[in-house]
């Protein structure tokens, strides 16, 4: 991992490290440690040495599953004893100001998300505590390297595995006379299942996640409604997978949309376009080009097709009404942007690509692939069809 642009931030800013306190869902802390804890505990990257203060519970995990060069125990700094003489906030601000001095930290900086509470703590010990803006360490993380790279890719292989039972459970569902889905065992198909047996074929590829997408008709007219009750022939369904590795932690994200039965004139009609507006940002990406310049070949396809997007018009509430994508890495959403200003992408950025179409009388299609953007283009990272009809 290469650390030579967090040195050089630093130095410009005359800052000593930079530091954290914060559990295991601090993406930019757990990159530069290799360490979580579901407690928060107090970290400092500096150009010499990277160290953990952690409690006694977590410090052996901590020397021997973090890339740490220092770790102590909040014991090794008496927080017991200070207790008795202070309260619990003063004495932690006090063995934290005492592990920085230790570490020959008297300046540090410190992300947008770094509690307020701690921050004036330190500041109180005499520590400069100052607010990254830029958010350097969210920038670094954005360029994948080669190994962060194939992490993604292994959980984009499991994602597969979950997508594939998915549209099998449609595929294999019967039709009653109201248009209801039914498995081989007669019990209807409801979104809820489908999304419980794509969690299970993720926990049999060492992959989870919190909760997925599986919505139909009206429902996946809302990109972000996660789906409920009976899957209907005829309609729409949009199953959206972005699971997470659970040993390297890293994510994949993507999204097919499946219809049991006939579609519409106008549910192909959508299909189609969401799929050329797919392609049309695919021929944009490549290291120089700009997320906004992405973002805009979809907005360009929908709009010479005659449908609105938010681009074009602010206030519509149909149609293309979100971005065209994100970065993927320790976070399922994360840098870069690949929408209006996003910013010039660079090689080892893995992105999505997920153009769609919204509407509560007809409902949603989106189409999503993963790609890592290269100097010339991007590998799309997705071996899975793009195919309306299942059978």
């Amino acid at each position: 991992m290469d650390r030579s642009e967090l040195d050089d931030f630093l130095d410009e800013q005359e800052l000593d490290g930079y530091a954290f306190y914060d559990d295991e869902s601090n993406s930019d802390c757990y990159y530069l440690t290799g360490f979580g804890a579901p407690d928060p505990f107090f970290a400092v990257y500096t150009p010499d040495e990277t160290a953990a203060l952690v409690s006694s519970l977590e410090y052996g995990r901590a020397k021997k599953e973090g890339r740490l060069d220092r770790v102590a125990r909040l014991t090794d700094y008496g927080l017991q004893e200070k207790r008795r003489e202070h309260s619990a906030e003063k004495a932690t601000e006090l063995v934290q100001a005492e592990f920085l001095a230790d570490l020959g930290c008297e300046s540090v900086a410190v992300g947008r998300d770094f509690p307020v509470g701690a921050a004036d703590g330190l500041r109180n010990q005499g520590v400069s505590v100052v607010p990254d803006d830029e958010g350097i360490v969210g920038d670094i993380r954005a360029v994948k390297t080669d190994e962060e790279v194939d992490n993604v890719r292994s959980a984009q292989r499991a994602n597969e595995a979950a997508m594939a039972r998915a549209e099998e459970l449609v595929a294999e569902a019967s039709v009653d006379e109201d248009g209801v889905l039914h498995r081989p065992d007669g019990e209807v198909l409801t979104c809820e299942f489908v999304k419980q047996e794509i969690e299970i074929s993720l926990l049999r590829n060492d992959c989870a996640l919190d909760e997925t997408i599986v919505a139909c008709g009206e429902d996946a007219a809302d990109p972000h409604d996660r789906g409920s009750g009976p899957i209907h022939a005829n309609e729409f369904v949009i199953v959206d997978i972005f699971p997470k590795d659970k040993a390297s932690k890293y994510h994949s994200d993507m999204t097919r949309t499946f219809l049991k039965g006939e579609p519409s004139e106008t549910q192909r009609e959508w299909y189609e376009v969401t799929d050329e507006a797919r392609r049309a940002a695919l021929d944009v990406v490549e290291a120089g080009a700009t997320g906004d310049a992405v973002n805009q070949a979809v907005v360009d396809v929908y709009r010479d097709a005659g449908y609105p997007t938010i681009f074009t018009d602010p206030g519509t509430e149909t149609g293309f009404i979100h971005s065209t994508g994100h970065g993927v890495g320790l976070d399922v959403h994360e840098g870069p942007s690949v929408s209006r200003d996003g910013e010039e992408l660079q090689a080892g950025h893995i992105i999505t690509i997920e153009p769609g179409l919204y509407d509560p009388a007809v409902g949603g299609v989106r189409i999503e692939d993963i790609v890592v953007v290269t100097e010339d283009g991007y590998e799309n990272l997705v071996d899975y069809p793009v195919e309306l009809v299942v059978d």
